[in-house]
Parts: C-alpha cells; sequence; structure tokens
C-alpha cells in the first residue's frame, strides 16, 4: 500500500536507527491513501473534460443556483482570483459557463452555468458523492466516527491544525 518513495524512506529511516518507525509508516500510509483518491478522482473527472479544480467550479456554482461571482468562486474554491480565472477560461472554452454583467452593476461580472453545465454538475456530483461514499463502504459506522476522530487528532498536530486553533 505504502508507495516506492515512502518505502525508500522508511527503509532509510531503518539503515538509521529512528524509534519512531510505526509513526513514519502511519503517515505515509495515510499519504499513499490520499495520493490514490486524487489519482483515482483525476481518472473520473478526465473523460469529461474536468480536473478536480473545474470540478469544484462547477459544483459551486450548481450549488448556489448557477450564478456567481468571480471573487466569490475563488474564495469558496479557496484559490487565488488568477487561478479562478484559468478555472473559468477553460470552462467557459467548453461551453459550461458564461461570464455575464451583473444587471445591478454593470461594471461587475457574474459567472453562469450554461444547461450543458449543470447538467454535468449535476450527473458528476452525483456519481462523485457516490464513489467518495464507497471508499468508506468497508467501514462500519462506529469504525466511521473512529476514523473522524483520529485524523482531527493527527490534523491538531499539523502546522496548520495547530495555527487554526483559537
Amino acid at each position: 500500500m505504502l508507495e516506492a518513495k515512502h518505502i525508500a524512506l522508511i527503509e532509510e529511516a531503518t539503515r538509521r536507527g529512528h524509534a519512531n518507525l510505526a509513526q513514519l509508516r502511519l503517515c505515509f500510509q495515510l499519504l499513499s491513501v490520499s495520493a490514490a483518491i486524487d489519482r483515482d478522482c483525476a481518472t473520473r473527472l478526465a473523460p469529461h473534460g474536468l480536473s478536480e479544480g473545474r470540478f469544484i467550479v462547477l459544483f459551486l456554482l450548481h450549488g448556489a443556483g448557477g450564478t456567481l461571482p468571480p471573487h466569490e468562486l475563488a474564495e469558496r474554491a479557496g484559490v487565488s482570483r488568477a487561478t479562478i480565472s484559468g478555472l473559468l477560461d477553460g470552462l467557459q472554452r467548453e461551453g459550461l459557463l458564461q461570464r455575464r454583467s451583473d444587471a445591478e452593476d454593470g461594471r461587475r461580472l457574474q459567472i453562469v452555468l450554461t444547461a450543458r453545465g449543470k447538467r454535468l454538475a449535476d450527473d458528476l456530483f452525483n456519481q462523485h458523492t457516490q464513489w467518495i461514499g464507497g471508499l468508506f463502504d468497508g467501514l462500519d459506522g462506529a469504525e466511521q466516527v473512529q476514523l473522524s476522530r483520529l485524523l482531527a487528532k493527527v490534523w491538531q498536530h499539523t502546522d496548520s491544525g495547530r495555527s487554526s486553533q483559537p
């Protein structure tokens, strides 16, 4: 289950006599699972001409009723305005969305899903959420709760987790 690079790091840590091999293995297992999920996600979205970023923009727009300004899309997606511009350009070229002037303020833009974009977002969201749910079919409810709690504990020891604590 470990990726080759992680096996090499564990072998080197073993050679150097590090005492925390079990923790290294756990971290590398988590990273390997995460990388596998990312690869599977990319494989599932590729036939639709979508990256994860483009998919996120589609489902954010769909969830907002089909219309949002670019700055709000960038904020909700957790990306920069420059990144959102590139994602929007690609989706517009594919005919999945349009840029329109805001009805109340013509200087502002609204991003609007096309009918094709709405259908794709709806279909893919359903497929994607079913696939994600299926990743955890091997865990019963109690195990899912336990995994969530354990991951939250690990998160608290990351730099990001420590900086988000009050």
